[in-house]
C-alpha cells in the first residue's frame, strides 16, 4: 500500500503543478542545466534579490560551487554575504513569524519549487507581476492571485499594469484580465529581462534536482549496457536451446 501511495504521489504530483497556474497559459522556459554560465549567472541573481527572504535549505554553498565551476573566493565574495561557512546549507535568518508579520504567511524555501510547481510556472510567475492597489505591497501576479510578496525584480523588469476586457459571462460585472503592459521600463529591456528570468529559472532548476545531469548522462550507458546484454543472453538462449525440441 506505502509503494502505491507513493507512486500515486509521484504521478498526480504534475497534474497538481499544472492546476497551480490556473487557467493562465505559462509560457515555456527552455531549461539547459548544461549551460553553465546560465547557472551561474542564476545563482547570482538568486543571491541577490532572492536569498534575503528565501531560503535553500537542502543546498550547501561548496556543493553548488563545485557543480556550478565556482571557486571558492569567487563563492565568499560574491554569493556570500553572510558569516556562513562554504560547507553550510543555504539558509536564512528570517524566523517564521516574521515571514507572517510581514508577508501574511510564512516565506517558503524554495529548494524544490520547480519540482513542486514545474520550471515554466517559475518562469512565468516571474514575469507576471502587475500593478494592484488593493494588494499590501501594491501588486498582484496573474500566475499567483493575491500573491503577499513585492516584485523584488521591479528595478529591472519596470512596472506592468493589467489590460482588462470585459467578462464575456452572461451578467458578469467584473471583467478579466486579457494581459500585461508595461507603463514604466526597468533597467533592463524586455528581452534582457526574460533573459535574465531564465538564468534564474534555471537555477532553481539545478538546486531541486542536482544529479539531474549527472542521472541522465549515467542513464544513458546503462541503457547502453543493457542493450549489449539482450544481445549477449539472446545468444546464450538460442545457444542452451538449440539442442531441444
Amino acid at each position: 500500500m506505502r509503494a502505491l501511495f507513493i507512486a500515486s504521489v509521484l504521478f498526480l504530483t504534475p497534474l497538481l503543478a499544472t492546476a497551480a497556474g490556473g487557467h493562465v497559459h505559462l509560457e515555456k522556459a527552455n531549461i539547459d542545466l548544461t549551460d553553465q554560465a546560465s547557472l551561474q549567472r542564476g545563482a547570482k541573481y538568486y543571491v541577490n534579490y532572492c536569498m534575503g527572504c528565501h531560503s535553500l535549505q537542502y543546498m550547501r554553498y561548496n556543493r553548488m560551487a563545485e557543480d556550478l565551476g565556482i571557486d571558492e573566493m569567487t563563492l565568499r565574495q560574491n554569493l556570500m554575504f553572510t558569516d556562513a561557512k562554504p560547507g553550510d546549507l543555504m539558509t536564512i535568518s528570517m524566523r517564521p513569524e516574521d515571514g507572517e508579520k510581514w508577508f501574511g504567511t510564512a516565506v517558503p524555501d524554495l529548494t524544490l519549487v520547480t519540482r513542486w510547481r514545474s520550471p515554466d510556472w517559475v518562469y512565468t510567475y516571474l514575469k507576471s507581476f502587475y500593478l494592484d492597489d488593493t494588494r499590501p505591497y501594491g501588486v498582484n501576479n496573474l500566475v499567483f492571485p493575491q500573491v503577499g510578496m513585492p516584485h523584488v525584480l521591479s528595478s529591472l523588469q519596470g512596472v506592468q499594469k493589467a489590460v482588462l476586457e470585459p467578462g464575456k459571462e452572461e451578467g458578469a460585472a467584473a471583467a478579466k484580465i486579457a494581459g500585461l503592459e508595461l507603463v514604466q521600463p526597468g533597467s533592463l529591456s524586455p528581452g534582457e529581462f526574460d533573459a535574465m528570468v531564465l538564468d534564474l529559472t534555471n537555477f532553481l532548476t539545478y538546486v531541486g534536482e542536482p544529479m539531474r545531469v549527472e542521472r541522465q548522462r549515467l542513464g544513458i550507458y546503462v541503457l547502453l549496457f543493457l542493450g549489449l546484454f539482450f544481445i549477449v543472453a539472446y545468444a546464450l538462449k538460442k545457444e542452451y536451446w538449440k539442442d531441444v525440441h
